[in-house]
């Protein structure tokens, strides 16, 4: 198969095409190299054919997608950014750079496409009340989280809630710039898909980490912050008490998910079809940071206290439906992985 791979020289994307190009599939890159995930020229596998170019540009679009059979979207703006200055480069290059790249592929007549979704798109996670039943908490209150209050209460009766595993039935609420736009990703490739009869399989990950992750950038997740501090020899900063549930994936199960879903002979042509990436199993942000530090062999974590706006409290995976899909399983064990990691060279 010759697949084209977006932003295939950055984290996710240089994984999955080492994947790609282990199994013998012909592979082509597209990368703009921005300089929030590259601050020096990566090094891109000789048997990859590698085109520097920008998803919203039409014309370097139609040279990639020349003589392609799928292609792999990974190329996307990341992360909670700066500010709401940072709103216009998000919707640009995850929104405008997905449309240019779904005309594209009309006009060279690829129907297949994997894209790279996330589990931002949920907004909180799932509950359940014990007295009402499945829930969903309203967005939490400054005033709560200025107090030390974290947890959403039942917006019904007020009660804890238990955190369960999101499915890829949950209601979709965006509580960030950058989940709006991952949301809008896939509505611009359903459309796509209905009016094209193409394929789309929308991958939603959850937290990754592993090698490779950008050090020193705001434009990045909680696994590589708290790995740049422990690269400059600080300790990690926990946000709110630490207890946020997350699941924690390694990037080589991302990226073998990705090799799975464009390979996947069963097509579903006229429309997308989302599925979860985790390890299936939640860890805290406080897990994670105190498994680095000892790893590292430094300091413990700092808690902090403080919050962010559009931060959620609670939301990890269930993987089955990928399982049932894919065959997908997540092989990385978090203990090992996070060993690995915390020696891993980042990118610079």
């Amino acid at each position: 198969m010759r697949v084209l791979v977006t932003g295939g020289a950055g984290f996710i994307g240089s994984h999955i095409v080492d994947v790609l190009l282990a199994a013998g599939d012909e592979v082509r890159v597209l990368d703009a190299l921005l300089p929030a995930a590259h601050r020096h020229r990566p090094e891109i596998d000789d048997r990859a054919q590698f085109l520097e170019g920008d998803v919203r540009d039409a014309g370097q679009v139609r040279a990639a997608l020349d003589g392609v059979d799928a292609v792999c979207h990974q190329a996307a703006m990341v992360g909670m950014g700066v500010d709401l200055a940072d709103l216009p480069a998000y919707a640009s290059h995850n929104d405008l750079g997905t449309a240019v790249l779904l005309a594209g592929m009309v006009r060279a007549g690829i129907p297949r496409l994997v894209l790279a979704s996330s589990m931002v798109v949920y907004g909180e996670g799932a509950y359940r009340c014990a007295a009402d039943g499945p829930v969903r908490p309203a967005p939490r209150r400054e005033a709560d989280l200025a107090a030390g209050r974290f947890e959403p209460p039942c917006p019904a009766c007020g009660r804890p809630l238990e955190p369960r595993p999101v499915t890829e039935d949950a209601p979709l609420d965006p509580r960030s710039v950058y989940a709006a736009t991952k949301l809008a990703q896939e509505n611009l490739a359903s459309a796509w898909a209905a009016a094209s009869h193409g394929t789309v399989i929308a991958l939603r990950y959850h937290n990754v980490y592993g090698p490779r992750m950008p050090r020193d950038t705001p434009y990045a997740g909680v696994a590589a912050i708290f790995r740049s501090a422990l690269e400059r020899g600080e300790p990690p900063a926990v946000f709110e008490d630490g207890g946020q549930l997350r699941d924690f994936v390694h990037v080589t199960d991302v990226a073998r998910a990705n090799a799975l879903a464009l390979h996947r002979r069963e097509a579903e042509p006229g429309r997308l079809t989302a599925l979860n990436i985790g390890s299936g199993r939640p860890r805290t942000i406080g897990d994670l940071a105190h498994a680095l530090s000892r790893a590292h062999g430094a300091a413990e974590p700092v808690i902090t206290g403080r919050s962010r706006a559009g931060d959620v409290r609670h939301v990890f995976a269930s993987s089955d439906r990928a399982g049932d899909v894919l065959g997908f399983r997540a092989a990385v064990d978090f203990d090992k992985g996070v060993v690995d990691f915390a020696h891993a060279p980042l990118r610079t």
